[in-house]
């Protein structure tokens, strides 16, 4: 690929007050649960080319919120993300496709101690000197991926049928990077 012309390169870091790590799965059925994380943190290296850019990101699973105490509880519990062994979901990119303003961001998401290849569908947002004279970047990305592949199989059959949390979650993210003056 040609050299990358719509970011800045160096090494950015993560803008946390204005990202967002968001969740959605189907409850009973019927509805969706929506939730997010509260605490996170990634780095953003821009290269030369799209390829030999990457990006890693920790959250911190315990700052999960549902809007529910009593879910949020029984989410960080043994019977979902295990907080006490495993206090964080990390992920590290290991490749490109797609142009540098709609690609697909390939790399291995470790939840619940297991690691699986995932792709993200990402948008760019743009670059721009904000009115601090700070350089940002934005980005939207979303996955869907299976929580049993995680481990993480709890579940409740419905007397209706089907049960009571589906597999597939849908993961979004919206993420504001600052590029450090030097």
């Amino acid at each position: 690929m040609a050299a990358t012309t719509a970011l800045t390169a160096g090494t950015w870091t993560l803008d946390a007050a204005h990202s967002e790590i968001s969740f959605t799965v189907r409850h009973a059925g019927i509805s969706k649960v929506r939730g997010n994380f509260t605490e996170f943190d990634a780095t953003l290296v821009v290269a030369d080319t799209l390829e030999a850019s990457s990006v890693e990101a920790t959250v911190q699973v315990g700052s999960i919120t549902t809007k529910d105490a009593n879910r949020d509880g029984h989410l960080k519990g043994a019977d979902f993300f295990d907080v006490e062994q495993f206090p964080t979901m990390e992920f590290r990119s290991t490749g490109v496709k797609g142009d540098e303003e709609n690609f697909v961001l390939v790399g291995d998401l470790t939840i619940h101690g297991v690691t699986k290849q995932v792709e993200l569908d990402v948008e760019l947002g743009g670059q721009a000197v904000d009115a601090f004279g700070a350089t940002r970047a934005g980005f939207s990305a979303s996955t869907k991926i299976s929580r049993k592949e995680f481990g993480m199989t709890w579940n409740a059959a419905l007397e209706a049928g089907g049960v009571l949390v589906s597999d597939k979650v849908v993961i979004e993210i919206e993420a504001s990077f600052v590029l450090p003056t030097e």
